[in-house]
């Protein structure tokens, strides 16, 4: 049974706390047999139109709501419904509310014609409008959603979900099999398909869409929550060689060599990303690009770290086996989240952990490497806080595309290199065999790394993160949410000036920390990672 708009506002506002903002319908120019349809429909479904505006309370927050009613004409959308949708979106933006838009719709009115087909635009530069101004954009698909807006409006939340068996797509099966004489191929047009595709954020019921969207509503607000901070985990400070951070731990650091922290890197039980997710709160998970692309080797995600509001994309180790690893889809993914961070101006904490992109076929013709000089400039020049995270293995373009940022912190065996020391014995002598040497003498070892300028702070691991993972995991998130708070308040010129000085600098003598000439001596040969 279909959920009624009022229906859907009964299960997702506190009780009570909806106030309508809706005025009788405008007036269009309709035959006699649209105005009986007209009346019908209003008859049928309860409603005057095919939307339901208005605010109200989502767990004691303001919130605009948009809510389609598909009993009153299939929920289609004409200029009426349209102008109702736009002053409400305008109105959300005027008042600096976040939006939830629940669609479900046949599309576009065809009793009006192109004109009603036209209204789409309008309603998508309202939510752009909307959302460029900083406010927050969710969207719950419900069944069905199609045509046009799904086209339009129904897609362009900062989030959006479904309700499950919803089927939603573009062009309606009815009008396939009547174009092309054949039904449409079956589970493609469902909530459920949409979601594994990497179209949608997720498929959940209206009650986990609720608790799902005040958890993100209140990532998104931006506003630190200084309750949240763990007691026993004091704040760490700055790499600056005068805190036992600093001087003590970059002599412990030193003293292992770097192949040492390649192997302690792969061990199978050392913590990555989603271990340290589970130490924060306020999680949401999102999925996928938003459009038809998702990689499993990654993990993209709003959280709060101490109290401290952010977007979360990173590594996920786990999903990470043999030849699978992150693909140019996890890239765009990546680019999503920088996106999102920038748009509702939240901080961007990027977690590092690869074995190394994708080498196949499929992830040449898609565009890896065009994906990670894209992730790398859009870091460079973006107009948000960034802190980047060396947790583990840091392979390649793939580390690289997530490693620009204002603030750069490694794990004791954090480790980054062109490829892996095995890759490059190979192509130096032909041969593995002198891995080891090669890692100290590319300096990819996280003492090294910040010696020389790339990473900011090394957060410990005493002596293994994967002897302890609670209590490493523990560390990590206070150190990020340090970050966090440092970075808040800088203005964003300076963040991007700052950034943009960081690596012209880097590797050139006279900067804050110039390359050390300290390794051993060892012929490296070809550079070429061909």
């Amino acid at each position: 049974m279909r959920i009624s708009a009022r229906d859907l506002l009964g299960q997702l506002l506190d009780p009570d706390s909806f106030v309508s903002w809706d005025r009788p319908p405008v007036a269009v120019a309709a035959t006699r047999r649209y105005h009986e349809d007209l009346r019908k429909a209003a008859v049928a479904a309860g409603t005057d139109e095919s939307v339901l505006t208005g605010e109200g309370l989502l767990r004691g927050r303001s919130v605009a709501v948009i809510a389609c009613e598909f009993g009153f004409l299939a929920g289609s959308v004409g200029v009426a419904a349209a102008e109702r949708i736009v002053s409400a979106v305008e109105r959300a933006t005027a008042s600096g509310l976040p939006l939830l838009a629940s669609p479900t719709s046949g599309g576009t009115r065809m009793q009006e014609g192109t004109v009603a087909f036209v209204q789409m635009v309008k309603i998508a530069g309202a939510v752009a409008t909307h959302k460029a101004a900083g406010h927050p954009y969710l969207v719950y698909l419900r069944d069905p959603t199609m045509g046009g807006v799904f086209a339009s409006w129904g897609s362009l939340g900062h989030m959006t979900f479904a309700e499950p068996g919803a089927l939603i797509g573009f062009l309606g099966p009815r009008v396939y099999k009547a174009l092309y004489g054949k039904d449409f191929p079956e589970g493609v047009q469902t909530a459920e398909n949409l979601y594994h595709s990497g179209v949608i954020d997720g498929v959940v019921s209206v009650p986990v869409f609720r608790r799902i969207a005040h958890r993100a509503l209140s990532v998104l607000s931006g506003v630190p929550d200084p309750v949240a901070a763990e007691p026993g985990w004091a704040a760490p400070r700055h790499h600056d060689g005068g805190d036992l951070e600093g001087a003590d731990l970059a002599s412990r650091a030193s003293e292992g060599s770097a192949w040492e922290s390649v192997t302690i890197s792969r061990r199978p039980g050392r913590p990555g990303l989603r271990d340290l997710l589970r130490h924060v709160t306020q999680r949401v998970p999102l999925s996928g690009t938003g459009q038809g692309e998702s990689d499993r080797t990654i993990v993209h995600a709003l959280a709060r770290f101490r109290g401290r509001p952010c977007v979360v994309f990173g590594h996920d180790r786990s999903g990470q086996q043999g030849e699978h690893t992150m693909g140019p889809a996890a890239l765009r993914e990546a680019r999503r989240s920088m996106a999102l961070a920038q748009e509702l101006r939240l901080p961007l904490v990027l977690v590092i952990d690869t074995v190394g992109a994708a080498l196949s076929k499929e992830a040449e013709e898609r565009g890896l490497a065009p994906e990670i000089a894209r992730c790398i400039a859009d870091l460079v020049t973006l107009d948000t806080p960034t802190i980047s995270v060396l947790l583990g293995q840091g392979t390649g373009g793939g580390a690289l595309a997530l490693l620009p940022a204002d603030r750069v912190l490694a794990a004791t065996h954090g480790w980054l290199a062109p490829l892996p020391p095995e890759g490059a014995s190979a192509i130096v002598y032909r041969d593995i065999d002198h891995a080891p040497e090669l890692a100290d003498a590319q300096r990819i070892r996280a003492a090294d790394l910040c010696a020389d300028g790339i990473v900011d702070r090394i957060v410990p691991e005493l002596p293994d993160a994967a002897d302890e993972p609670v209590d490493f995991a523990r560390r990590m998130v206070a150190a990020i949410a340090a970050e966090l708070t440092e970075l808040r308040d800088r203005p964003l010129a300076e963040l991007r000036a700052a950034r943009h000085n960081r690596y012209r600098r880097l590797g050139l003598p006279g900067g804050d920390r110039s390359i050390r000439a300290e390794s051993p001596e060892v012929n490296l040969g070809p550079t070429s990672e061909l």
